[in-house]
Order: C-alpha cells, then structure tokens, then sequence
C-alpha cells in the first residue's frame, strides 16, 4: 500500500510493507517517465538507499549504516554526494545515518518527508495488487 503525497513538482510515496524494499520491477516501471528515489530498513536490517531512472535502476547502496559492509551497485557518482554525508558522521551514530537517507533525497528532490503526513485523513492510496510479480 502507498499513501501519495503531492509537493511542488515532486509526488511522495510513503509504503507501508513493514520496511522491506519496494520490488525492482515497481520502482522501475515508476521510473520509466521520472526519477525515483526510495530508502528502507527493516528490523532485521536492509538499510538500502536506490535511484532510478528511463525504467532502469540507476544506483542502490545496499547496508549503509555499517561502512565496512555497504555494496554498492550501479553508477557510484550517484551516491557519492551521500556517501560524504556518511562519513561525516560517528560510525555508530545509525540514527543520523537513517536522517542522512532522507536528508540527501530531500536535497537530490526538493520533496521532504513531514511528520504530519501520517496523521492526514482521507489520504490518496494506491493498493498494488501485483506487488511480488517480476
């Protein structure tokens, strides 16, 4: 389930699949007329940070929290910029690291993620019924 957010010039989507990644073949198809940006974790971890764009997935940071175990996929100039976030920061500092996600797509964007969108009534949701299907 996605609840949609409209900001100017940018839609948000706040999915609600108990943290796990949003499928490739989602994040690609909303990619194939715009730019995608998504982060996740979970509570057994999976702390990932995407890009996609033209239908393809771009760029994926994969376990950024821990720098001695972070993958990383696709175009590397991408992340570059939040990868500099990363290690400005105290390497246990996880909380700054789960900000910094969403400090640097807000930057990449101009969309940010305001607190009172949880609490809105009658909110746009998409229902996707083809959710695990590649």
């Amino acid at each position: 389930m996605l609840f949609v957010y409209e900001s100017e010039g940018a839609w948000g989507f706040l999915e609600f699949s108990q943290g796990f990644a949003t499928p490739d073949h989602i994040l690609t198809e909303l990619s194939k007329e715009s730019r995608v940006w998504m982060t996740t974790w979970h509570f057994n971890g999976g702390y990932t940070i995407l890009y996609a764009a033209d239908g393809k997935i771009r760029a994926r940071l994969r376990d950024f929290i821990f720098a001695e175990h972070t993958l990383q996929e696709g175009d590397p100039s991408i992340m570059a910029d939040f990868r500099a976030m990363l290690d400005s920061l105290d390497p246990e500092d996880y909380r700054g690291k789960l900000s910094a996600a969403f400090a640097f797509i807000e930057a990449s964007t101009g969309m940010g993620i305001e607190a009172e969108w949880l609490d809105v009534e009658e909110a746009p949701v998409i229902i996707l019924d083809n959710w695990n299907e590649a």
